[in-house]
């Protein structure tokens, strides 16, 4: 959808050494083992990405243009931030970002990508529209890997390690990934407390009036409502949605967490949303529009920040 995609906008060589002379088998067994991996010998590799392409990276890349800021959180989160030569209008985490050269939105400005003379341009599954510069910048000699769109943190997981790989630093990627997912596990293992009978039904706005959308099943944030033990009141729906007011008055959620800035005085100037059940007990919540929307390494962050306002007395 491309309103939302505004807002949020693999296998390493395994190289041994077959060392021994001829006929001698004793040395043989024992210059089997493997070097230790460093980035050189994780060159080249080859990945297949979001785009159905075979990407060929022959060395490690020393300068790298990020077309979306959760490509760029991920490349930072992997401790490559002094490569990163380009980065979107849009990037605005970590902080030392806002000095790196902007290369434009959506639309980005090819001829300044170029002029970047990167070795790698992270792009993303949602630019898809974007192929003939995409060609562009292949034509000019510049590898461009499509990062896959996520649908859950699954796919989040795959973001990572994708770049990972692609910039040599896959211990980094399975580090990060790894630290992901025993986050995510403790908040489901405090989760565990919450009964089935005290699950509250959820709305989440991602943006506001006259035309209010939200997340259905199928995609991450129904994902980190699920780990929290909460009901999606949009569970039905599937993707991102639009939905009316009548429609979300009907649903009557018990919590209402937005991420368009929208605050319980907003909602109660929206004709009939003062009978909502989370409004009349004041239980709207606003959420960092990064953490809930942005597939990358600050989601958990995001899952723990929705767990705290929705149930606070399990999540303190």
């Amino acid at each position: 959808m491309k309103k939302l995609t505004g807002i949020w906008l693999s296998l390493l060589l395994v190289i041994g050494v077959l060392a021994g002379c001829a006929g001698a088998e004793t040395d043989q067994k024992t210059n089997s083992s493997k070097p230790k991996e460093t980035a050189a010998t994780a060159f080249p590799v080859s990945i297949k990405d979001a785009a159905g392409k075979t990407v060929e990276i022959k060395e490690q890349p020393k300068r790298i243009v990020s077309l979306i800021p959760s490509n760029t959180e991920v490349a930072y989160a992997l401790g490559l931030g002094d490569k990163i030569v380009g980065r979107s209008d849009f990037d605005n985490y970590p902080k030392e970002v806002e000095k790196v050269e902007k290369i434009g939105g959506l639309d980005f400005n090819v001829e300044k990508v170029i002029s970047l003379k990167p070795d790698l341009v992270l792009a993303h599954a949602s630019q898809m529209s974007s192929k003939d510069g995409f060609k562009q910048l292949e034509d000019a000699g510049i590898q461009v890997l499509t990062v896959n769109d996520a649908a859950s943190f699954k796919d989040v997981y795959k973001s990572i390690n994708m770049i990972g790989e692609a910039a040599g630093v896959k211990k980094a990627s399975t580090k990060l990934v790894d630290e992901m997912k025993s986050k995510l596990n403790d908040i489901k293992k405090q989760a565990e407390s919450i009964s089935k009978d005290k699950q509250k039904t959820v709305f989440v706005e991602v943006s506001g009036a006259p035309e209010i959308y939200t997340t259905g099943k199928q995609t991450f944030m129904d994902e980190m409502l699920s780990v929290i033990h909460a009901k999606n009141a949009a569970g039905d729906q599937t993707g991102w949605v639009q939905m009316t007011e009548e429609s979300i008055i009907k649903r009557n959620p018990d919590a209402i967490v937005t991420i368009d800035g929208a605050s319980l005085a907003d909602l109660k100037k929206r004709d009939g949303w003062k009978a909502i059940k989370a409004v009349k007990e004041k239980q709207v919540f606003q959420l960092n529009t990064d953490l809930a929307s942005r597939p990358g390494p600050r989601l958990v962050e995001g899952v723990e920040a929705l767990a705290k306002s929705i149930y606070p007395d399990t999540f303190k």
